[in-house]
């Protein structure tokens, strides 16, 4: 029996893996329900990443609030909860050391079950949050190409386990033939168009978009020419969230036809009546409400079914 793998990454406010594996099972049975019995197999590949951040910003806050000037701020509460926790999560993936501890976990969790696929299985992508940003750049960044990395032992050894993570998907890597497939992505309340910013004034090591770009292409002939799903969902009270659609002329240019990209909303209700809900919004329903969204559940579904 066939295999579709789900591949799942979890974003910012996430530091407790038992229960984000929790909240990616019952997203999982959800859409077992809704596809029935189709002669496949699902089975879930969780990478957890977001503990290794807890002492670093534990650090940071204790040094923030030991300054005399912290109690005179506004927002107080909202600047460690919401923004220290996206930031720091960004600014820290992308320091030497936590780097690749995420690099590790990625080789530990996800890369055995990528190389024993068979022929016939399928992977999908499912991130949320920043994880969408470091999924991308582990796949296609092009900093991850550059060969004076080697010339240190610790981000040599980095280095390789990103190109066996490559090496192991169809359309990447060495062996760009080979490999598991693709075969659809889901971004759950994503910013990374805002990291598109990256390498708008031009060549950039953190581009994404050559190898993201051949990943497309390979797939859409391996398919029959046939572009690769993908949906990018988003509340509309979830900051964090961005639309993909209108960037994908200036990203991707001739390869947008190799991918049938749409911007899904999953909340219809109005603005809240206060402003000031909207930070309460960020930190509970809107930037973690993908996991339990039944719009979510019928679009993977439909994806895998």
């Amino acid at each position: 029996m066939a295999t579709d793998y789900v591949l799942f990454v979890h974003g910012v406010k996430q530091r407790q893996p038992d229960e984000f594996k929790r909240t990616t099972q019952t997203l999982l049975e959800g859409v077992q329900r809704a596809i029935g019995s189709n002669g496949r197999t699902i089975k879930p590949i969780v990478v957890f990443w977001g503990d290794l951040n807890v002492q670093p910003q534990t650090t940071l806050r204790q040094g923030l609030e030991a300054s005399p000037q912290w109690r005179n701020l506004w927002l107080s509460d909202f600047r460690v909860n919401e923004v220290l926790e996206f930031a720091g999560d960004a600014a820290l993936y992308l320091s030497r050391h936590v780097g690749a501890q995420v690099v590790q976990r990625f080789q530990q969790m996800a890369l055995p079950a990528l190389q024993a696929a068979q022929p016939g299985d399928r992977l999908h992508l499912v991130t949320h949050s920043l994880g969408t940003v470091i999924l991308f750049d582990l796949l296609f960044a092009a900093r991850w190409d550059d060969p004076s990395l080697d010339a240190n032992a610790s981000t040599r050894q980095t280095r390789q386990m990103v190109a066996q993570l490559r090496n192991a998907l169809f359309g990447l890597g060495q062996e760009p033939g080979q490999g598991l497939s693709i075969a659809s992505i889901h971004t759950l309340g994503s910013p990374i168009a805002l990291f598109s910013l990256l390498s708008v004034t031009g060549e950039s090591t953190h581009d994404l978009t050559k190898d993201l770009r051949g990943l497309l292409q390979a797939l859409y002939h391996q398919r029959g020419k046939k572009a690769l799903p993908w949906y990018n969902y988003m509340h509309p009270g979830d900051p964090i969230a961005y639309p993909l659609q209108g960037l994908m002329p200036q990203l991707l240019g001739n390869a947008q036809l190799y991918v049938q990209l749409r911007d899904v909303i999953t909340e219809h209700r109005g603005l809240p009546i206060t402003a000031g809900r909207l930070p309460l919004l960020w930190g509970g329903d809107a930037h973690g409400s993908y996991w339990k969204s039944t719009t979510v559940v019928k679009t993977m579904a439909a994806a895998l079914g």
